[in-house]
């Protein structure tokens, strides 16, 4: 029985590369993005309101990258029928809102990335290109 392992973190300059390829493409896009990266354990490591980004975006952000890394998958996976209720149940720290992913690198959940105040594909898109910044799973 092991009562000590090993395991792989995502870094602080990992946390700000994914940061910095966020923003390079909210801003190829057009769409200013409130932009967030926690750990596996939901603790946020860098976050940015980009200029023009809706200010409660921050919030909704926060909640689809905690959503991710806890669930370890996209946000849209929570069904439909209770993402009300969840919500509610967890003071809105769980959400079904697209644009939450988990960062997953070589099979270990290492955090989540949130990305909100474009529409829900534009989110996405924003997160992908994060994930891609660090060799994440995509």
């Amino acid at each position: 029985m092991n009562l000590v392992e090993t395991s792989m973190q995502l870094t602080h300059r990992g946390a700000l590369a994914m940061l910095v390829a966020a923003v390079g493409k909210a801003e190829e896009i057009g769409q200013p993005q409130c932009v967030v990266i926690v750990d596996a354990s939901g603790v946020a490591l860098a976050e940015i309101r980009m200029s023009g980004a809706k200010f409660l975006s921050l919030k909704s952000a926060k909640a689809k990258a905690r959503t991710a890394a806890s669930i370890g998958a996209k946000t849209t996976s929570i069904p439909e029928a209770v993402r009300p209720l969840i919500g509610l149940a967890t003071d809105g720290n769980v959400t079904g809102l697209e644009g939450g992913l988990p960062i997953v690198v070589d099979g270990h959940l290492l955090g989540g990335i949130g990305v909100g105040s474009g529409s829900g594909d534009q989110d996405t898109e924003v997160a992908r290109a994060g994930l891609a910044a660090i060799g994440a799973d995509l």
